[in-house]
């Protein structure tokens, strides 16, 4: 029996080598980036961490329906807190980039654009600024121009309008 058991832990151990070990291969990094594969997925926290996470609320709130005890509504506590804490750990890194990305972006603008549009770099919305970093400096200033004047405010209407799409492979 403990034969199997350690078969068992050591195909878990190498599931989770391979995905250690692989986890590129599942992001945008692996083929250049376009509007169709630009989102990240990492299966260690995506799937791996929020499973365990998922389950261990799902086991919680069973264990605290068929026995109550204070002990058993505490854990489905700390459940409910571990998943918030996955959410908020992604949330708060993706706004700390979004503000990285305006501040980039402003920077980029600055240099590139004709006078006309300098003046108008503030009128941009900070969904706009990152949804414009993957056009290429040449496209850029009539992207920004069209923006503008159509007021389009879409990340993804505006990520559509892209053609020459500039990969951006250190995202979070």
């Amino acid at each position: 029996m403990s034969g199997a058991l350690v078969c068992r832990k050591s195909r878990m151990c190498a599931l989770l080598l391979f995905l250690i070990s692989n986890q590129r291969a599942f992001m945008a990094e692996k083929y250049p980036q376009t509007f169709e594969n630009h989102f990240r997925f990492v299966p260690l926290y995506h799937f791996v961490v929020f499973g365990v996470f998922f389950v261990n609320l799902i086991w919680s709130i069973v264990r605290v329906v068929q026995n109550f005890s204070y002990h058993s509504a505490f854990l489905v506590l700390v459940a409910i807190a571990l998943i918030l804490l996955f959410y908020f750990t992604r949330a708060f890194a993706l706004k700390v980039q979004d503000r990285v990305i305006r501040l980039e972006m402003s920077v980029r603008l600055e240099r590139i654009l004709p006078d006309d549009l300098k003046s108008r770099i503030d009128e941009l919305t900070p969904d706009q600024l990152i949804s414009l970093r993957f056009a290429s400096n040449s496209e850029l200033p009539g992207l920004c121009r069209k923006i503008l004047e159509e007021k389009i405010t879409d990340r993804k209407e505006i990520k559509k309008l892209i053609k020459d799409w500039q990969g951006d492979y250190l995202r979070v």
